[in-house]
């Protein structure tokens, strides 16, 4: 689901006052707006699966990068000129790539194809780490602002690149896995819509026509 939004949010958030606003600020700013855009999947119910809280609290303590740094500088080269389209800022794309590469080849978990983590985020929220959905998910990977207080971290961590794709990839390997490698029905669950197709078929297009080749490098 592509976050339901508007730029006049993102101006008030950036520019209340005049000058930036504290992180925390600007989320509280984005969770006020949220309500009153767009018809929400049923996000909340989604991530309120009883299993996955354990599942995120051990991608969150175990944050370290692995992997292979050949590998990851050809991924980087690869990917970096396809996510110039999204993101202008040259450091805010290598956190990202960087994040995706670690979280979808974590050590001890099954891989994600990062390709299928880059159509998420796409589809999500276009890669706007301050996106906000109509039911108040946050942020790259559309998490729901509960899981900060659920694990111990603070609500301003949404919108940080890290620790949201870091909870958003052990959701989607938690539903992957749920769904014997369904991807499509992991997908309708982690939207919240597993009754539609819609938003599975957005992203496995997006998966296979844009980021395709981004599967390829990290398997040994």
């Amino acid at each position: 689901m592509l976050a339901r939004r508007v730029l006049a949010r993102r101006v008030l958030a950036r520019r209340a006052l005049g000058r930036p606003l504290p992180a925390i600020a600007l989320l509280q700013l984005l969770l006020a707006a949220a309500p009153t855009f767009g018809a929400p999947a049923d996000y909340a119910g989604a991530q309120r699966d009883p299993e996955l809280r354990a599942v995120v609290q051990q991608a969150i303590q175990s944050a370290q990068c692995f992997g292979d740094h050949y590998d990851s500088a050809v991924w980087y080269t690869l990917m970096e000129p396809r996510l110039r389209r999204f993101l202008s800022d040259r450091e805010e794309r290598l956190a990202v790539l960087r994040t995706v590469y670690c979280e979808t080849h974590r050590p001890g978990t099954t891989s994600l194809p990062p390709g299928l983590v880059l159509a998420v985020l796409e589809v999500e929220s276009r890669f706007d780490r301050w996106a906000v959905s109509a039911t108040g998910a946050v942020g790259l990977m559309q998490v729901m602002p509960f899981w900060p207080e659920q694990l111990g971290m603070q609500r301003r961590e949404l919108v940080s690149v890290e620790a949201n794709i870091r909870m958003g990839c052990a959701i989607l390997r938690h539903y992957l896995a749920a769904e014997h490698n369904d991807v499509r029905r992991a997908l309708g669950r982690y939207n919240g819509s597993v009754s539609s197709r819609n938003y599975p078929d957005r992203v496995v297009t997006r998966w296979t026509r844009y980021w395709n080749g981004a599967d390829d490098l990290g398997r040994g």
